[in-house]
């Protein structure tokens, strides 16, 4: 079995220009953005490992809240190939992204409503 490293951003509020519907498509809406990146890792942390060892998490938030202005994402699969396509090419390290978003916008009772995106370095 080898050693992996998984870094994590959760439930990042952001509001992004997408929709298919007219009612959607005029304003912002509400996206619930959690994002896992596995990283190829070091041999070894000790204490004073350095943060060019791994990955800043800050990297990872701005992949979801940068997003390009006044771009409308007409599906929410582009706003998570937009994301896994940012982190793929800030760091040859990261191997997979996997991008969960939520349209918080179409809950009735709290329910998430959303997708899972995993993709692989090619």
């Amino acid at each position: 079995m080898s050693d992996s490293l998984k870094l994590q951003v959760r439930d990042l509020k952001v509001d992004v220009l997408t929709g298919v519907y007219s009612e959607e498509t005029h304003l912002p809406q509400p996206l619930l953005i959690s994002i896992t990146v596995d990283l190829a890792m070091a041999e070894h942390f000790a204490p004073d490992t350095p943060l060019s060892a791994s990955k800043s998490y800050l990297d990872l938030k701005a992949a979801a809240t940068d997003l390009p202005a006044g771009v409308h994402f007409t599906l929410i699969e582009a706003v998570a190939d937009h994301i896994a396509d940012t982190l793929f090419i800030g760091d040859e390290r990261v191997l997979r992204v996997e991008v969960e978003i939520v349209k918080l916008a179409i809950a009735e009772a709290d329910e998430r409503i959303g997708i899972t995106m995993v993709r692989h370095r090619r």
